[in-house]
């Protein structure tokens, strides 16, 4: 029974793949993900404002540079000197009211990537979207602080990992297999947070919503996909890619932007897969569908 059922997830999970490949290709992903590349960079640095002033009332001296800097692995060099002088520009004169102002009159215009990104999902799923756009919008700030939160969290157990886990096991008496243990357990929260903020998208996003587990996946493959692109583009550019050649002293803004068109690219692909991993489990062939024998019993 278990080889049977191995066999069945085997068959499933090809039939999703090549889903997915022609989903992606048919469903014009690439062009959609240029799209979001827009939205998303007139959202990313509102986004950014925002929680800066919020990470400013959290009691840890430099959270938000030290997380800058973890970003840097990730971002394109040249934009995140882009990134650090546009944040400093925006903040350092309103230092006072930057919480007040930014928490609530960039949250509107940071949730458009977000917006733009629900109707992208949907379309991955091939589902209309009824939802006013009162709901839409609402949804759009939800899931843009649900997906921040969690990615600050993700992004501090890197940064903070250590101090807080030698504070942790003094503050509550842990043993030494807890410190031992905690550079292993810090990394699987980090990437846990990180893939449930993309559960967050899959789950809620849809107009029909698919279940919670469904999701976990796509989530992976998206994270995964994500890394490995980020990855690429910043060797390309720091070795091959010469931006400021073509582009002058918009190649900063065309690196992010060029980040940002590959982010959308995998959370898309994410969402295709799941969509897809649905449909492979529905169009099975007859062969395939046919029930597996029982054993016998004694009469």
């Amino acid at each position: 029974m278990a080889g049977l059922t191995e066999t069945r997830w085997m068959i499933q999970g090809r039939r999703a793949i090549q889903l997915t490949y022609a989903a992606v290709k048919e469903r014009h992903t690439s062009q959609l993900a240029a799209g979001l590349s827009y939205y998303f960079i007139l959202s990313f640095f509102p986004l950014l404002i925002t929680f800066a002033a919020a990470l400013a009332l959290v009691p840890i001296p430099g959270l938000f540079d030290q997380i800058l800097l973890l970003m840097a692995r990730f971002v394109p060099p040249d934009s995140m000197g882009l990134v650090r002088a546009i944040i400093r520009d925006v903040i350092s004169p309103h230092e006072a009211g930057i919480f007040s102002v930014g928490l609530v009159g960039t949250a509107w215009a940071a949730s458009g990537g977000v917006a733009a990104l629900i109707e992208a999902v949907n379309v991955a799923y091939d589902s209309p979207d009824t939802r006013s756009f009162v709901r839409q919008r609402a949804l759009a700030v939800g899931l843009m602080l649900g997906v921040g939160i969690l990615t600050i969290v993700a992004l501090s157990l890197l940064v903070v990992g250590p101090a807080f886990g030698r504070w942790l096991a003094d503050k509550i008496g842990l043993g030494a297999v807890f410190v031992a243990s905690w550079p292993y357990l810090r990394w699987f929260l980090s990437i846990s947070c990180a893939v449930l903020s993309i559960e967050l998208i899959y789950t809620w996003a849809p107009a029909q919503r698919p279940s919670f587990r469904s999701t976990l996946p796509g989530a992976v493959i998206a994270l995964a996909t994500w890394l490995a692109l980020s990855t690429a583009l910043g060797v390309y550019l720091r070795n091959f890619g010469k931006l400021n050649r073509t582009y002058g002293t918009l190649a900063a803004a065309v690196a992010l932007m060029l980040w940002l068109y590959w982010t959308g690219f995998a959370i898309l692909v994410g969402a295709h897969f799941n969509a897809e991993s649905t449909h492979a489990t529905q169009t099975l062939t007859p062969v395939e569908q046919r029930p597996k024998p029982r054993p016998a019993t004694a009469a």
